[in-house]
């Protein structure tokens, strides 16, 4: 890390290549979300039923044959995950398809027990209404949207406006860029993605503190004879080797989680995947969106 502990690179110079490139991914987010018609929403937000099951022998390895035996029924394809200790034997399965009393329980219930050996209970089975879903919806945009604006004010009274505008731009690019990024595998948005997205905002903001806590200490000081494109460039370079260890750290314990739970666990991988996209994204725009929106910010009023 010693070779980038004093790095002279012009990151504010090359602000318009971050631009095309953050563009690019944009429109390819778009591009995805419209040939998906939306986003593959989860039992959630769409409606939908839910089995617990509970079964005499260890199922834990066998996750992905009754995700495989419920897929063939024509539902879509359904979360399968176990519930508590695996030593439990209990899963919960569910499923985008509803219906009057317990079609959809009896059907998925009958073709586990005939191509499925292994002897079982029915714990509970309940159907999720698209009513709900929308309630769901509403009350989770509501609350991204209040903690974007608290984290407005927040930057607003620690540092100034335009440091606060910046953030805001930055994690709003950072938030549609991972869900271009769910829209193009068709990754299913649960309430554990929308975890994620939170979890991102939260990382991305931390970064991005860290640059403007760095440029506020040298806009004094012997750093008063530069201009406002040299301390902000002199403040990403002073921060970099931090930015960098931190980054690969976190990128190692979510690769690790991902290359894990691949094919074992849709809940987990499509969460680790959102959050890794997010930790990408959040570190390179503290760098190629909110720094260079401060500066542009600057020449057209200047920051005292």
């Amino acid at each position: 890390m010693l070779s980038i502990k004093f790095p002279h690179f012009n990151f504010i110079g090359n602000r318009n290549k971050g631009f095309i490139f953050s563009g690019i991914l944009l429109i390819a987010s778009l591009i995805s979300v419209i040939a998906h018609r939306g986003f593959n929403t989860s039992v959630d937000f769409s409606g939908g039923t839910v089995m617990q099951l509970k079964f005499e022998n260890s199922v834990s390895e066998d996750l992905n044959q009754i995700r495989q035996i419920v897929g063939d029924l024509g539902f879509g394809t359904p979360e399968v995950k176990t519930i508590g200790a695996s030593a439990n034997n209990e899963i919960a399965i569910t499923v985008k398809e509803r219906d009057n009393g317990s079609v959809v329980g009896d059907q998925v219930v009958g073709a586990i027990r005939e191509n499925y050996q292994n002897q079982f209970n029915i714990r509970r089975v309940e159907q999720v209404g698209p009513r709900i879903g929308r309630e769901l919806f509403r009350n989770t945009a509501i609350g991204v949207l209040l903690s974007v604006t608290a984290i407005l004010i927040y930057m607003g009274f620690r540092f100034h406006l335009p440091f606060g505008v910046a953030a805001v731009i930055a994690l709003v690019h950072d938030v549609l860029i991972t869900l271009g990024a769910l829209s193009i595998i068709n990754a299913e948005m649960s309430l554990a993605t929308i975890a994620a997205l939170l979890t991102i905002l939260g990382y991305s903001l931390n970064d991005t503190i860290v640059v403007f806590d760095r440029v506020r200490e040298n806009l004094g000081g012997s750093a008063m004879r530069k201009s406002f494109e040299d301390k902000m460039n002199e403040s990403l370079n002073e921060t970099l080797g931090r930015t960098v260890i931190t980054s690969t750290s976190t990128l190692l314990a979510l690769v690790t989680v991902l290359v894990v739970f691949f094919d074992n666990n849709q809940t987990i991988r499509d969460l680790t995947f959102a959050m890794t996209v997010g930790t990408l994204i959040g570190t390179y725009s503290s760098i190629f969106i909110a720094s260079p929106v401060v500066v542009m910010w600057n020449k057209k009023h200047p920051i005292k």
